[in-house]
This record gives C-alpha cells, structure tokens and sequence, in this order.
C-alpha cells in the first residue's frame, strides 16, 4: 500500500504520512457508504443531530494536536489555527440545530408537505488553507441531511483531515464518514464513482473537470471555484478604515484565502496617501515561521505556489508596476509583505489570482472606470466598496455573490459566488437545503 507524506512548508521535512486510497480502491468505499446510508437514513433529524454533536464533542480531546497539525502542514500561525480548530468545536451545535430547522418538513396547502430527503452519498473534497472548517462547512449538513460522506482532502494537509475523521467515527456508525487519501486521481475516481453529489471547494479548473465528470450522472454540485475579489476606494471614503481592511484582507492567512482582497482600485485624488498608509501600516507585517509570536504572515504552503505568486510579481515589475514594499522575487518559503501599485489590466497579477500577501493597486479617475475593471473578471465571489455617499449605487453594480459596505464580505448569509467563482453554494437554510432531496408530497 503506498503512502503521502505530508511536508512542513518552512522546511519541506516530513511531518507524518497516511496511507493513499488507490483509485481501484474507490469503488469498494462508496459501496460501503450506499450501505451504511441506508440505516443512517432511517434515523430521523434529531437523531442524527444527536450523534453528530456527540461526536464532535469528542473533537475537544484532540483539539490542541489539530491545531498543532494544521500549523505545521500549512504554515498558519498557532493563534489562526486555535481559531480554526476552535470555532469549529464550539459551533457544532448550534450550526447542528440550524441544519436541522432547515430541513425540517414543510406544510403546503391543506394536505400536501415538501420533504428535505437524503440524497446518498455525497464526496467533500476540501482545500488545504481551511483544512478543518472547509470540510466541516460541507460534510455536516452532508451528514445532518441523511447522506454518507467520503471525504478527499487536500494532499497539502492530510494529517489535520485524517484525524479530524478518525475521532468522529470513534462515535459515528460504521462507514456513515469516510476519508480518501491521495492525488487528483483519487479524487477523480470518487467523483466518477457511484456517488449522488459533490461537494467541492478548489480552483476553476478543478471545478470545470469535475462539472465535466459528474455531468454524465447528472450528480448534484456544490462547489466554490475561488476568487480575485476588487476592492473599490472612493474618494469620500474613511482612509484609515479602508486601509485597515485592505492590507488586513490581503495578507489574512498569507493571502492564501479565497476572499482575500486581490485588486484595490482607488480615487487618484486620495491615492497619494492611501498608498503612503498601506506601506506604513503593512511594514508592520512580519514573515516568518508559525511559532514566533511576532510573526503574522506565515510560508506559502509549497513551492509551487510559491513560483505562481513569484510569476504575478515578475510579470507585474517587467510590464512597469512600481513595489513600494517589498521586491518582485523572493526565496522559499515566504513571501514578505508586498504592496505594488501601478497594475494594469494585462498584468497577471489583476488577471489570476493571486494566493499571497499582496496589495496590488491601481488608480482611477471615475469610478465607473473601476467598476467596469472590477467586473472584468471570470470571478465573482466577494467585492467590497468602501465610500460615504454613492457607496451604496458603486455596490450594486458589482459582480459578485457576496458584496459590502465598508466591511468585508460574507459571513452573514450563504456563501456564494457569482460567474465562475461557484456552482451552487453552502450555509444558511438555503444552502443546507442543497444537501437534500426536495420532495412534494400531497395527501
């Protein structure tokens, strides 16, 4: 049996490994959970939300050493991991309860009823910035709704998904959740499987291949393809408060986050000293390894994406972006705090993006110039306009599935993207519903 091994993005040593579901193997684990849904299915709501909140109860035993994994598989600092590892533990129950009130049989007219019915079983594959919360946000209203799950995590954080899924089953029935490990191959041979949904959270081009694949099946789809999301600064807006938020956006969990701030288009007539600001507050950022208290920008997760990052920053500089902070090349692990400005539309670094602590600037003279450039993009996940008067007209024509005010975006209703940043979406009743069969029963 062959085996991945996870790696320290500080200094590539192994952290520990787990053994590969071979492709091959795949058909034999969803025949397994099609089993196990049966007598899973045949508990009622309650129930099942009873052993689930049980079993995440188990979770608190192993919290530090989850939160120790998932600093040392991605390079997120200890207090953002504690965060992660936390919020996940402590919000079960009441993210359990909302599950259940939304799926809760409705009455319509004087005899009929819509039911939320199980749907089978349902692949989580989850993204390794998020590790634990990821693929918490999909596989439990997965589970609440009746379905089996088979998760396929991140090969980037293996160990975090792996014993994440071994202390909920010491409580959950046999095979109800299982764990996949391995490549994109894996992953390909589970959504070709014997599967009724995927749940998926990655890139566009992982999200194409698996519309792709699931499309022969007609296999249900929920899935979050990313972001490069603008942010837009008038000039009425509060300074301080807009730079506050977009060297926070950007550089939050190294940038590699799907909602971090990738474009910031700013009123010329304050441009001068909105950049002077963002330069002082992100010379405060320091990069370094996850255990120095000081530190809060942590490695790029593995080289690779360190190379994609470098390749926005060269391409930036060779096509006249000037760097305020920072350089265009940098040496493994890190990437330091960036601030460039002087983007322009044909740089990849407005085009793609980016996964880094970067705050990329460009100028406006009318705002519908940012607008039409914000827009101008195959992503619209988040998008955020900070101004006082007009603010609210500037965000209405925004292209995104989640849009704010002098705030950031999401977190308060589902989260959903817009064009190619999502299919489907996840969270609040709405989004627990897609987890379900819908059906109308008239008596």
């Amino acid at each position: 049996m062959s085996t991945l091994t996870s790696y320290n993005p500080i200094d590539r040593n192994p952290v520990g490994e787990v053994s590969v579901t071979e492709p091959t193997d795949i058909p034999a684990v969803v025949l397994r959970a099609k089993n196990a849904q049966k007598s899973w299915s045949a508990l009622s709501l309650d129930e099942r939300q009873q052993k689930i909140v049980k079993a995440y109860d188990a979770l608190a035993a192993v919290e530090d050493e989850l939160t120790l994994l998932i600093s040392k598989e991605m390079g997120k600092d200890f207090r953002r991991a504690s965060y992660e590892v936390g919020g996940t533990i402590q919000n079960t129950a009441y993210f359990a309860q909302e599950i259940v009130q939304a799926l809760q049989t409705e009455v319509i007219g004087r005899s009929g009823e819509i039911q939320y019915r199980p749907l089978g079983v349902v692949a989580v594959i989850s993204p390794w910035n998020y590790p634990l919360a990821m693929a918490n946000n999909l596989l439990l209203p997965a589970l609440i709704a009746g379905n089996t799950v088979v998760l396929k995590p991140s090969e980037e954080t293996p160990l975090v998904a792996d014993l994440f899924v071994n202390t909920l089953n010491t409580v959950l029935p046999e095979n109800v959740l299982q764990i996949a490990h391995g490549d994109a191959e894996t992953g390909k041979a589970l959504v070709n499987a014997n599967i009724n949904m995927v749940a998926f959270t990655g890139s566009q081009a992982a999200g194409k291949q698996i519309m792709a694949s699931a499309a022969s099946g007609l296999k249900r789809l929920v899935m979050e393809l990313g972001g490069n999301d603008p942010l837009i600064v008038m000039a009425s807006a509060d300074i301080d408060r807009a730079v506050q938020f977009a060297v926070a956006s950007s550089f939050e969990n190294t940038g590699q986050m799907c909602t971090s701030t990738e474009r910031v288009y700013v009123d010329e007539r304050i441009a001068d000293e909105f950049e002077q600001k963002v330069v002082a507050l992100a010379s405060r950022y320091q990069a370094g390894p996850w255990d120095q208290p000081k530190v809060n920008i942590g490695p790029i997760v593995n080289p690779k994406q360190h190379a994609n990052v470098l390749a926005q920053l060269e391409d930036a500089h060779a096509k006249g972006a000037k760097f305020l902070l920072g350089q265009p090349h940098y040496d493994l692990p890190y990437i330091k705090p960036t601030v460039v400005t002087g983007i322009t539309p044909d740089m990849t670094l407005e085009q793609n993006e980016t996964f880094g602590p970067v705050v990329a600037i460009s100028r406006f003279s009318h705002v519908s110039e940012a607008v039409e450039r914000a827009n101008a993009s195959s992503y619209g996940l988040a998008a955020v306009v900070f101004g006082g008067a007009g603010a609210n007209d500037v965000a209405e024509q925004m292209e995104a599935g989640m849009v704010a005010v002098n705030k950031g975006a999401g977190g308060l209703g589902p989260w959903v993207g817009a064009k190619q940043s999502g299919f489907g979406f996840h969270g609040t009743a709405d989004g627990h519903r897609q987890f379900a069969q819908v059906r109308v029963v008239q008596k």
